[in-house]
């Protein structure tokens, strides 16, 4: 999977002081193409489910494909250390019927580190060989321990991401990561550009919240950053956005066609700066 670029602690300079005082440190969203009854159930093993601290819910992946989470932040973070649940730790039984990661790699755009534990319950503090900057970050399995059960998923509990030795999620924050029905289909990153290469990052967040950013190829850093919230209102989404008001905003969704994954895009209306464009995809 590509890596995606951070947005650095430099570009940050273009957003107020007062956005960035009160801006936290926790995750923003948690987000995966494919878990276990996605179309069904989606709340049962959503992946925000490993971000609540709790547990008596979990992430749940199908055991035969790759299996990766996308986390991201509203800002820059430093982790050093993450604690993991591995496993279905809802109950004994579901602990056993179902497959526990053993490693998985976290990589942001610039490094990646491994983490392995061991198969037992409750949490596993797990000290990262040298520290990983991002603002978004890809969590991949890498190995499992089997479960009993046949064609049993991948399961971690909970994934406590550590910096400076405080957490930045835990239980305190769990209402935060509840699964929302309306609002699950934007959260993440939406890309615009050139396919393969983007230069503009729509990203939604789970406090209601939203970031652009437009990241140049040839810069290193960001030349346009702008925060604002959004509402959700049936099918409906509106961004509230700096010094233009209300933008509603288009969402359609594409079905997996021969050879080709399911897709979505989302379209802004109404009048934006020219570099901001219109177009997003859920893909880079």
């Amino acid at each position: 999977m590509r890596p995606m670029r951070s947005l650095s602690v430099a570009s940050l300079l273009l957003v107020s002081p007062s956005v960035l005082a009160a801006a936290p440190a926790a995750p923003g969203y948690a987000q995966a193409e494919a878990y276990v009854d996605k179309d069904t159930r989606p709340e049962h093993y959503a992946p925000l489910n490993m971000l609540d601290g709790r547990d008596t819910t979990a992430w749940c992946a199908e055991g035969e494909k790759p299996a990766h989470v996308i986390i991201g932040f509203k800002e820059p973070v430093t982790l050093d250390e993450v604690r993991v649940y591995t496993g279905d730790g809802t109950s004994r039984d579901a602990f056993k019927a179902n497959s526990r990661v053993r490693k998985f790699t976290l990589t942001s755009v610039e490094a990646s580190r491994s983490v392995t534990v061991q198969d037992k319950r409750g949490l596993q503090a797990v000290p990262l060989s040298q520290p990983l900057f991002g603002a978004r970050f890809v969590l991949e399995v890498a190995d499992r321990f089997p479960g009993t059960k046949q064609d049993a998923p991948v399961c971690l509990t909970d994934v406590i991401l550590y910096s400076g030795g405080k957490p930045l999620n835990a239980p305190s924050l769990a209402t935060r990561f509840k699964y929302d029905a309306k609002a699950a289909p934007l959260l993440g990153t939406w890309f615009g550009g050139h396919e393969g290469a983007p230069e503009r990052f729509l990203s939604f967040f789970v406090d209601g919240t939203w970031r652009f950013s437009l990241e140049p190829l040839e810069t290193r850093e960001p030349t346009t950053v702008v925060t604002g919230t959004y509402t959700v209102a049936g099918s409906r989404v509106t961004l509230d956005i700096p010094k233009k008001g209300r933008v509603p905003v288009t969402f359609e969704r594409s079905a997996a066609g021969e050879g080709s994954k399911a897709s979505a895009s989302l379209t802004l209306e109404g009048t934006l700066p020219e570099e901001w464009g219109s177009d997003f995809r859920s893909h880079p």
